[in-house]
């Protein structure tokens, strides 16, 4: 059956277990009529058993060889096989309305797909699949703890995410050196952000760059040298002890300075 090579530029590590494979499958069921993209699906083990279900499904796969083989095992992909790199995807182009996103997905880039899904959230109610399970403690971690951090405080803000299951690195060809965990993402009520979306990003990922200082030091980098932190408790704080709720607040409270910080500096 594997007669893709694995190739670590990619980060490919064939699942080879079809129990977890059906497990995975399972778990967009909660959106039974929506279409599917499937990130990365290598030699079809997840693949195979996504078609089982009915569901208009779309692939999207970077390597060569994983597609010559997809075409020649899965010809009902005929014409849903999308040969490039899912991070560039522009998804206005394929789908019309809402979809579902699933995948054992690439190692080397699953933070990077889950930002794209967050400038995509409006388009995808769920996204469900298998990265590593040091990325998935990091999304699914709470304030307080030592994993929380950027991926955390930005996902969480517009999805509600479940760490479902752990998988054994023997469940892959060729097994990798970490474990691996299955999560699921479903979008939450919030509709916006109770400050400047844009800032609250900024904010949140120069706060957690120097994530041992206080937030008072970590944040002084977005301001001009003349202008004063703002007297508030939160800045006494590290950033793993901030809600989602305090870094809207923070930011909020930062907004004026930074500005005038930006017009100071475009002035010299």
């Amino acid at each position: 059956m594997f007669q893709v090579r694995a190739k670590k530029s990619l980060g490919q590590h064939f699942l080879k277990d079809e129990g977890i494979a059906r497990r995975i499958a399972e778990t967009l069921d909660r959106f039974p009529t929506l279409p599917l993209l499937e990130v990365g699906p290598g030699t079809g083990m997840l693949t195979r058993f996504l078609l089982e279900q009915g569901r208009d499904l779309t692939v999207v796969e970077i390597d060569r060889e994983s597609v010559a083989y997809l075409k020649e095992h899965f010809p009902a992909l005929h014409g849903h096989i999308l040969e490039q790199d899912f991070l560039h995807m522009d998804f206005s182009a394929h789908f019309s309305g809402s979809f579902c996103i699933i995948g054992n997905y690439p190692y080397n880039i699953s933070s990077q797909i889950f930002f794209k899904l967050l400038d995509n959230r409006e388009s995808v109610p769920c996204c469900a699949g298998m990265i590593q399970k040091e990325v998935a403690e990091r999304m699914t971690a709470s304030p307080g703890s030592k994993t929380y951090g950027i991926l955390s405080v930005l996902l969480q803000a517009w999805y509600d995410i479940e760490y479902l299951f752990t998988v054994n690195e023997h469940a892959f060809i060729p097994p990798p050196k970490v474990k691996s965990a299955v999560v699921r993402l479903t979008r939450n009520k919030r509709k916006q952000l109770g400050c400047n979306e844009k800032l609250f990003k900024t904010v949140v990922k120069t706060s957690f760059n120097q994530r041992r200082k206080m937030l008072r030091n970590s944040i002084r980098s977005l301001l001009s040298e003349e202008s004063p932190l703002p007297d508030d408790p939160m800045l006494t704080k590290r950033p793993e002890q901030l809600s989602i709720e305090q870094f809207e607040q923070l930011t909020n409270r930062l907004e004026p300075l930074i500005r005038q910080a930006q017009t100071e500096e475009s002035q010299d």
